[in-house]
């Protein structure tokens, strides 16, 4: 396995929250960039403070000069755009049935991409050499700093501490964790979450929560569950089990599943995608989304997943009868790669200050 392509710089240092704010606009800005009165009028911050940060920026390689802006009298100001392939993050999705792992550069950009069968029933020791194994492909296509990997799979599990739970169908893995095995493993800093809370955060980043900042994720594939936006940040819950959407009963009476209670829109869900009754399977979620939309005034329905994803047209239809106008109802932008896109994110968020929840004000350097 190639080693990990360090950076120039001791990116760590350049990990504060008005550094994180910056670095994160001159991405939002794209290939045009920003000028540093931009930034500091963005931010709050002096002109000084920004001039500070962008000098470090600059010296780590994270950010270069793109050229001026017109003059409005005076000297023309110098605009500043992020350097992607500065450094580059994986993303690892960790599916019941299947493993995709992707590089990305600092602007979420596609590097390289590889998609094998996975059985997570298999054990961790398989379950870690085959994450190691694809790992180790992509990260060969990484011409500079390797921040870390971002895992992203079935819920429930404790996102801060990267231990699992009972994830659904595979109890074997409660208490496992994940995240301290897969660092040594690959000798890179990991961050593991819900497949759904790592496509929330993905999705925004492509400022899908809009201006009221709230919607709801829904994934359909080998499980079903959501990811939660509120007020623009990802909805954990205190204790990281916010989300499990699959396990709301509907029939008490129904047929028992595997999270041990009966009736769970989940196995009605699958049950009917089994018999190849899309309609019924898009009515079920989209009673489970109305119930979710009334609960908490969400703004947007955003429906993914692989076999939703399948047939998508079919099943957004259906939750929109069902849904009528309490709330939008949308396919994810991302298709696919929703999750593993979300799951580079998980890296990359810290360093372009994404996951803070409260508003900020800019502090003088």
């Amino acid at each position: 396995m190639p080693s990990p392509v360090t950076p120039g710089a001791n990116l760590t240092a350049l990990r504060d929250h008005n550094t994180a704010l910056v670095l994160g606009l001159l991405r939002d800005a794209g290939p045009e960039g920003a000028s540093r009165a931009e930034l500091a009028a963005r931010t709050g911050l002096t002109p000084q403070a920004v001039s500070k940060i962008t000098a470090r920026l600059r010296a780590a390689g994270l950010a270069a000069e793109a050229g001026r802006r017109a003059s409005t009298g005076g000297k023309p100001p110098t605009v500043l755009r992020l350097v992607p392939d500065a450094a580059h993050a994986v993303g690892v999705h960790l599916d019941r049935d299947a493993l995709t792992v992707t590089l990305v550069d600092l602007s979420g950009a596609e590097t390289a991409t590889r998609t094998s069968p996975l059985d997570l029933g298999a054990g961790a020791e398989a379950v870690l050499d085959a994450v190691t194994a694809e790992v180790a492909q992509v990260r060969a296509a990484a011409g500079s700093a390797l921040l870390g990997a971002g895992v992203a799979l079935p819920g429930p599990l404790d996102h801060r501490a990267g231990v699992l739970h009972r994830v659904t169908g595979f109890p074997q893995w409660d208490g496992f964790p994940l995240r301290d095995a897969l660092a040594a493993r690959l000798g890179l800093p990991v961050v593991v979450d819900k497949d759904t809370n790592a496509a929330a955060l993905g999705l925004v980043l492509r400022g899908c929560a809009g201006p009221a900042g709230s919607f709801a994720y829904l994934h359909l594939g080998t499980g079903l569950g959501a990811g939660l936006v509120l007020g623009g940040a990802v909805h954990r819950g205190a204790r990281t089990g916010a989300g499990e959407f699959g396990h709301q009963v509907l029939r008490l009476d129904g047929p028992p599943c595997p999270c041990g209670n009966r009736g769970c829109i989940e196995v009605l869900c699958l049950d009917a995608v089994a018999r190849g009754d899309v309609a019924e399977a898009a009515r079920l979620l989209g009673t489970g989304a109305a119930n979710l939309v009334r609960l908490l005034d969400i703004d947007l329905v955003l429906l993914g997943g692989g076999t939703l994803l399948r047939d998508a047209a079919a099943y957004a239809g259906g939750v929109r009868d069902v849904l009528g106008d309490a709330a939008p109802v949308a396919v994810t932008p991302a298709g696919d790669r929703t999750v593993v896109e979300g799951a580079a994110e998980l890296v990359l968020a810290s360093l372009f200050g994404r996951e803070s929840r409260a508003r900020w004000e800019g502090r003088a350097e």
